[in-house]
């Protein structure tokens, strides 16, 4: 059984170390099922499961062809857990972490700045980024679903050098949920999923929902960066050590 930690405030629920199963939330969304231990530690289960975006990135399979079927409230519920994994993977990062520049020989960023398109990204640089690709995703996705024709990107990003600690990255993902929440409010009840626009000649459209879930898949992406970023940050602390 894959259990996960979550940082959650403790209740007496009654006597300790019987183990029975409990219903709540880690970080007030992602719903999850779990179990008190013998130390009045809680052991979490995840009830649902996001969506495995790596036939994509395999190129077996498009975006278009993984959301098939999907509703306005699968991408909500895939947003929040998204995001609640997020916030378990910066769970026990420090501010040194943040702001940890790490060994990327493959770093190459078009988009930068002059004379910056090779540097590393920190953790923090890595939450503005993808946060604002969210939100982006978020933005023209409800815009489609409203009938609105694709106008262009929609798109601002925080400065990456803002993210200088553990609290403003938790922030910033928090208020990113909620902006990408209130884009999936101002769907209508009877979306135009008949509304689509492709990003070059000759790809595949791309609906309300496949746009929304593009951001989602963009995120997904960057799991691992997050990773390999906070592994090197952890052995360069205990090299000091």
């Amino acid at each position: 059984m894959a259990f996960i930690q979550a940082s959650i405030i403790r209740k007496d629920f009654g006597e300790e170390g019987k183990g029975f199963k409990i219903t709540m939330s880690a970080f007030d969304h992602g719903r999850v099922c779990g179990c008190i231990r013998r130390d009045g530690s809680y052991a979490l289960e995840r009830k649902n499961k996001m969506l495995d975006y790596q036939s994509v990135r395999e190129k077996k399979a498009t975006v278009q062809d993984l959301v098939k079927g999907l509703t306005k409230d699968d991408l909500r519920r895939e947003l929040n857990e998204m995001y609640d994994e997020l916030q378990r993977r910066i769970g026990n990062v420090t501010d040194a972490d943040v702001i940890f520049e790490p060994v990327d020989p493959d770093a190459n960023d078009p988009h930068a700045v002059e004379g910056e398109e090779k540097l590393p990204w920190t953790l923090g640089h890595v939450i503005v980024h993808l946060t604002a690709s969210m939100e982006e995703a978020a933005s023209v996705s409800q815009e489609l679903a409203r009938g609105v024709e694709y106008h262009g990107r929609s798109r601002w990003e925080v400065p990456f050098r803002r993210a200088k600690t553990i609290a403003f990255c938790r922030a910033r993902l928090e208020e990113s949920r909620r902006m990408s929440l209130a884009a999936l409010h101002m769907w209508p009840d009877t979306p135009h999923l008949d509304n689509t626009f492709s990003l070059a000649l000759g790809t595949p459209s791309y609906t309300a929902i496949s746009r929304f879930a593009l951001g989602l898949k963009h995120a997904s992406d960057h799991l691992e960066h997050i990773s390999k970023i906070l592994r090197q940050a952890k052995e360069a602390a205990h090299a000091k050590i």
